[in-house]
């Protein structure tokens, strides 16, 4: 029996409707969601690009779905093999030599790989106190950073937009334990000095970490281990297509060299003679569990789907058409917004508001009139290093004649912050929500259907 102050005693407001109305109702609600299967989605840094059905239909099979994360590894072999050959392919596209699958997003596999990096230098007598970081990097690196105990020392970019050689070289010590660096950064640019990047980090005894956030631009192409790096994670979200966005969910994988295999968490993944799998907890100095389990695993099946469907042909396909539709993105762009790195650009590029801002035009109003294209605004203001920076990161499923679209839209809102601005800071017209105050809508939450 429920307690009698836990029972309602009046009606509880909610209107009564038939099935058919709620049924449209909330198709109608989603219909006023943008989300990728609706239009261009040119967040840069995020690859939120399409993903292939098929794979939602794979990680919906029961027994993916319906296993139990307390299932024993015998009645489990058919997610350990899923796992295990995941954790081969993932190698293979990155040339590491051991793998974990627990980390649950990027950002934690950012922690888990600095971990891995402090406990092999503790198991040399000294963890260190610093780790190097571009001023090109993601928010989340200084975060890792810092709750890992270490100092981040912050080094700046060159006139290209790529780490300046002299100034990481002033920053490095024998109390250097890492190096975190984004290839391609967020700038959208290819380091080509990471060969001597990587012998200037690894003579003072520190190790070389990869953010992986932009794969998207190197599969097939070039493997971050032959550059030099000694671990990195994967954004099996991003880069091996589940659905990205709202917070979830995601998957972070670490993939490691040899030296650094013995400090990975626990368990492993393995595979007997006899074929069979198991969890393996017989790791020599393991840092332990990141996650409460073995990871979240129907990102891991998606993401399995995507690289079979995609074969090294296709993944190297990926990379190819994100470069391509960047950079043709970018000069198409460039007569119109500001290009302060106009050397080419990888997966992405970083374009300006400047010239716009001098008419009273502001990045955000870019952002907010591009809605009314029915298209998504790319991410504005970052990197922090170039002013009213607009962010762009087309991917390689969008076809040229979306890109024509996304081109036709900016220029044409270029051609109106020069005409009529005032018509661009009071934008969007014709979203269901006009411009919202985004201060107040961050701390005045309205959760709850109020009759």
């Amino acid at each position: 029996m429920f307690p009698k102050e836990m029972l309602r005693e009046g009606r509880i407001g909610m209107p009564e409707v038939s099935e058919g109305e709620l049924v449209r109702h909330y198709i109608a609600l989603s219909m006023l969601n943008h989300h990728v299967d609706k239009g261009f989605y040119p967040l840069g840094s995020c690859t939120m690009k399409y993903n292939p059905k098929i794979n939602e239909d794979l990680a919906r099979l029961p027994g993916f779905a319906n296993l139990h994360p307390l299932q024993g590894a015998s009645l489990s072999q058919g997610a350990l093999a899923l796992m295990h050959r995941l954790g081969e392919a993932l190698k293979e596209i990155s040339g590491f030599d051991a793998v974990t699958l627990q980390p649950a997003a990027g950002a934690q596999g950012e922690f888990t790989a600095l971990m891995i990096i402090r406990a092999s230098h503790e198991r040399q007598g000294n963890p260190r106190r610093k780790v190097i970081i571009p001023d090109t990097a993601h928010g989340t690196n200084p975060a890792s950073v810092s709750l890992c105990g270490y100092q981040a020392v912050t080094v700046r970019s060159n006139e290209e937009g790529t780490i300046d050689l002299r100034a990481l070289g002033e920053a490095l010590d024998e109390d250097v334990a890492a190096l975190m660096l984004t290839v391609p950064n967020t700038l959208g640019k290819f380091e080509r000095d990471i060969l001597a990047i990587a012998r200037m980090i690894h003579d003072v005894g520190a190790r070389m970490y990869l953010d992986g956030a932009n794969l998207n631009s190197l599969m097939g192409i070039v493997r971050p281990a032959d550059m030099g790096f000694d671990a990195m994670h994967f954004n099996l979200h991003k880069t091996f297509s589940t659905p990205h966005g709202g917070g979830g969910p995601g998957a972070g994988p670490v993939g490691v060299v040899s030296s650094l295999a013995p400090f990975l968490p626990i368990p492993l993944i393995g595979r007997r003679e006899d074929g069979t799998y198991y969890l393996d907890d017989q790791v020599a100095h393991s840092i332990g569990r990141v996650h409460g389990h073995f990871g979240n695993f129907l990102v891991m099946v998606r993401a399995y789907a995507y690289i079979l469907m995609q074969g090294a042909p296709g993944l190297r396909s990926v990379s190819e058409n994100a470069i391509l539709n960047a950079n043709y993105i970018m000069r198409k762009l460039e007569r119109y917004y500001r290009n302060p790195y106009p050397n080419g650009c990888m997966h992405e590029c970083v374009l300006t508001g400047e010239r716009q801002k001098e008419k009273g035009v502001k990045t955000l109003d870019i952002a907010k009139r591009l809605l009314d294209f029915g298209i998504h605004a790319p991410t504005i203001y970052f990197p922090l290093i170039v002013p009213e920076a607009l962010m762009i990161e087309p991917t390689e499923t969008e076809s040229k004649e979306s890109l024509d679209c996304f081109v036709a839209a900016m220029i044409a809102i270029a051609e109106e912050a020069e005409r009529d601005p005032q018509l661009l800071r009071e934008a969007p017209h014709w979203t269901p929500v006009r411009r919202l105050d985004e201060a107040k809508a961050a701390r005045d939450l309205v959760l709850k259907w109020e009759g």
